[in-house]
């Protein structure tokens, strides 16, 4: 299995990234055109992200510290719903937040559509919770 990790800086504090993670408006401000989500350990995440289904569990959630969702994709046989995990840490710095994203147990086949994706959705991550508008994604279906 394979993992991705990166990092990025929000100008935002941690309780405001929060959000992003946790509630339905907060997602898709972001990433995917859907979300139901239920952020409690055992919780619901349903995220739709350009025409594809995720589907998981909330695993942990600690405001405003830490976020971690099981995510796969409804129907797939090779990452099905719920079968790797993407933690978020999320660090005051400053008036700002350090978000250290790590996606574990992707099967190698799936490394880098997950890796461009989390490369495309990170920074729309920033600028929405910085308060700014990240436009229209083009990767809507």
């Amino acid at each position: 299995m394979a993992e991705y990790a990166t990092s990025i800086e929000i100008a935002a504090p941690p309780e405001v990234v929060f959000e992003y993670l946790t509630t339905e408006a907060g997602m898709t401000a972001w990433m995917g055109q859907y979300a139901s989500l239920d952020a409690r350990p055992g919780g619901a995440f349903a995220v739709d992200i350009a025409g594809y289904p995720v589907r998981g569990e909330y695993l942990s959630v600690e405001p405003p510290a830490k976020v971690v969702v099981s995510w796969g994709f409804a129907g797939s046989p090779v990452l099905p719903a719920g079968a790797s995990t993407v933690e978020f840490r999320l660090t005051a710095i400053g008036a700002g937040t350090r978000v250290d994203l790590t996606h574990s147990g992707l099967p190698e086949t799936e490394l880098a559509g997950h890796r461009d994706g989390w490369l495309h959705f990170v920074p729309r991550l920033a600028l929405a919770a910085a308060g700014a508008d990240p436009g229209i994604d083009h990767w809507l279906p």
